[in-house]
């Protein structure tokens, strides 16, 4: 039976959703971060997750667990954001490198505004009003509201981020989900078992002393066809900021906008969907040894408000005042 409860899960309040064969758990307190995901007819841990981690190291890395939203994702030159009608410094916390990085969005506590559960799905929604009683105000003072839909059903975990701009000024659109897989995903797995299937149609090189994008892309070489061909370890070496530009892979026989991450020694998958609103897959292991990657989905790329380029090939939008925007995904195994 389908249901949403509220509970306490590592001392967070969360909501817990559970339709067909998926379980998951929500700490709408920490940024709305779907910190657990699972497909308990298969046992298949999604994200990633371990029974031993505290409230307090996931607070201190918010990123590195679970599903995490974040507005705005990932590096920005200086601190420097520049939009169409301002320029706004956001605070350098990346200090080694010298950017911002990844935002706010998931380290607030986010409010319920509906949760239920029906004889279809269970679901989830959730919202935080950004303005001037947020500490961040003071440098990038753009109201907005931001909201995220979580639902469970028979396809799997749907997720869409959704943002309305309160504000007299434009709003900059850049979205992304920190998504981090467990791996091993399977009871008894092995990492070396684990091959992913990105859909690069060209390689985003970066500056590696400062890991910002160079503003071009280029075609992709052998290493990079890997992600294509479905033949990639995300595991057990270094990867960095593996940057492309999305299109289509094959699912089935099928054309599929997404990921795949594969089992091989059980054949079990998981899956990853996007709209079209998500441009860019940046894959990223934290040197990985870590037991969990991340192949993570972009609207726009890294440092986009700042790069020479144009809006189709940055991915940057923004928003006029009182207009949304949505970008969504889908979770499934099979």
């Amino acid at each position: 039976m389908n249901s949403a409860e509220n509970i306490l899960f590592k001392g967070f309040d969360a909501v817990k959703l559970t339709a067909g064969k998926y379980t998951a758990v929500v700490a709408y307190t920490l940024g709305s971060n779907v910190l657990r995901f699972r497909d308990e007819t298969n046992d298949i841990e999604v994200f990633r997750y371990n029974d031993d981690i505290t409230a307090a190291e996931i607070i201190n890395s918010p990123e590195v667990w679970g599903l995490p939203a974040l507005y705005l994702p990932n590096r920005f030159d200086g601190g420097v954001l520049k939009t169409s009608d301002a320029v706004y410094q956001l605070p350098v916390n990346e200090l080694r490198f010298g950017n911002h990085i990844h935002g706010f969005l998931h380290k607030r506590a986010h409010r319920i505004k509906d949760m239920g559960a029906d004889d279809s799905s269970a679901w989830l929604v959730t919202e935080y009003e950004y303005d001037k009683n947020d500490f961040f105000y003071n440098c990038f003072p753009v109201s907005f509201r931001a909201q995220i839909t979580v639902k469970l059903d028979s396809e799997g975990l749907h997720h869409t981020i959704t943002l309305e701009n309160r504000s007299e000024h434009m709003l900059p659109v850049s979205l992304a989900t920190h998504t981090t897989y467990s791996a091993p995903f399977i009871k008894d797995g092995k990492q070396e078992d684990i091959r992913i299937t990105v859909p690069a149609v060209k390689k985003i090189p970066f500056d590696k002393k400062r890991w910002l994008p160079r503003g071009r892309s280029i075609a992709l070489r052998i290493s990079d066809r890997n992600y294509v061909s479905g033949t990639k370890c995300p595991v057990l070496t270094d990867i960095c900021n593996d940057m492309y530009v999305g299109g289509e892979c094959d699912l089935d026989g099928k054309p599929f906008r997404g990921t795949v991450i594969l089992d091989t020694a059980s054949g079990k998958r998981i899956c990853c969907e996007t709209d079209e609103n998500y441009k860019f897959w940046i894959v990223w292991n934290d040197r990985g040894f870590k037991n969990y990657f991340c192949i993570e989905p972009m609207t726009a790329q890294v440092n986009a408000p700042n790069l020479q380029l144009t809006r189709e090939s940055s991915g940057y939008t923004e928003l006029e005042p009182g207009k949304s925007c949505s970008a969504s995904q889908r979770f499934f195994t099979c």
